[in-house]
């Protein structure tokens, strides 16, 4: 049976963070995943972790300075010192929450100059998670979301992968984000499987619950489960008003 991670970026946003991991629990979720926690203490988070029996799957480094747009530094060449203390700061409450992994966003950039600075930032992050069992994700964002944000695609990502050259760095593998922007998800999904360290879902083209839109998710989740990938899946999409009235597709799509 397929397992699924409630991503409390979207889902339960109007409850606070331990108390969305509550309704998660409640709802049937396996697991959990969130975006930006650090304004809750890592004892809340671990306190309603432990009553609950789930598992942080994984949390985001700091975009930056949000009000000016900004969606990560981490390909920026002049933000490096900055984007390292959010890579710090995110193992860090990574490692006391006992989540598996942290995504390191790139941000609005391009060029040689931004390729190597990602590089060497995603080698830095490794490096810094690889003692505490942390694996480094990095995510493609869809060209239509995120106009302008340094890294779009699954073969960009596969390279940038191959390059930092470290075993701790893995593909974020969302479904919506690659439908929109190369589709065959199916034979993505077979061929790049070795290298897919979380993978996401949401409707496409609206990124809504996933049981409308132009993705069959039932046969996306029948295909994962032939190839024998077992980690719970995370559903990051937008609900179209409460949580706990978009959440039928838990039934009919396992």
């Amino acid at each position: 049976m397929t397992k699924f991670s409630a991503n409390l970026g979207f889902l339960w946003t109007e409850l606070s963070l331990p108390d969305a991991i509550r309704a998660a629990r409640s709802a049937g979720f396996d697991a959990v995943e969130c975006h930006w926690p650090y304004d809750t203490p890592t004892d809340d988070i671990n306190a309603a972790l432990a009553e609950t029996g789930l598992s942080m799957l994984g949390l985001n480094a700091r975009r930056g300075d949000t009000s000016a747009g900004e969606n990560g530094l981490s390909a920026l060449p002049d933000r490096i010192t900055q984007a390292r203390s959010f890579i710090d700061e995110a193992i860090q409450y990574a490692s006391l929450t006992n989540t598996a992994c942290v995504h390191v966003m790139a941000g609005f950039v391009s060029g040689s100059q931004a390729h190597k600075t990602f590089i060497e930032n995603l080698q830095y992050a490794c490096d810094q998670a690889a003692s505490h069992n942390i694996t480094i994700l990095i995510e493609p964002l869809n060209s239509y979301d995120a106009p302008g944000y340094f890294l779009s695609t699954s073969e960009q990502a596969e390279s940038i992968i191959t390059e930092v050259d470290r075993t701790n760095i893995k593909l974020m593998f969302d479904c919506y984000h690659i439908q929109l922007m190369e589709g065959d998800l199916s034979n993505r999904l077979t061929r790049l499987l070795p290298i897919i360290g979380h993978i996401q879902f949401a409707s496409v083209p609206d990124r809504g619950s996933p049981e409308h839109g132009e993705v069959c998710y039932r046969h996306i989740f029948d295909v994962l489960s032939k190839l024998g990938y077992k980690s719970a899946l995370g559903a990051e999409y937008k609900p179209a008003g409460k949580t706990d009235q978009t959440l039928g597709w838990m039934s009919t799509l396992k």
